[in-house]
């Protein structure tokens, strides 16, 4: 079994009128977890949870990432490395929450990773 998609992230520089925007389009709850950015849950049964709000990068970048749950960030950063991709961040704590990191592909698309909290059984 691949390793599944577990999350998604969309961010740029108005959190308030992003999350009010995916809340109306699509019905989403949206649950503040933290300055400017806020889980959003389908609450349909299927799919996957995500995050809407401002880029921590400031300065207006606006992106969306797909993350990808691995059971260990430097074993999977040095095997994507090894492919022609590169690390973009990380891996990093996040508080309250999974380990993360970033790369980008051999064309430069950033993908995010999340550490598993317990090994999957494959």
């Amino acid at each position: 079994m691949g390793d599944p998609v577990t999350h998604f992230e969309i961010v740029g520089r108005d959190a308030g009128a992003l999350q009010a925007f995916y809340r109306d389009a699509f019905g989403w709850e949206v649950t503040p977890a933290g300055p400017g950015y806020a889980m959003v849950l389908p609450g349909a049964g299927t799919g996957i949870n995500g995050g809407v709000g401002t880029a921590p990068e400031g300065g207006g970048a606006s992106r969306v990432t797909v993350y990808v749950e691995v059971e260990d960030l430097g074993q999977t950063l040095r095997r994507i490395e090894a492919l022609g991709g590169r690390t973009v961040a990380g891996p990093l704590a996040v508080p309250g929450g999974p380990s993360i990191a970033l790369f980008s592909d051999p064309e430069g698309h950033v993908v995010g990773l999340t550490e598993a909290a317990t090994v999957r059984r494959r």
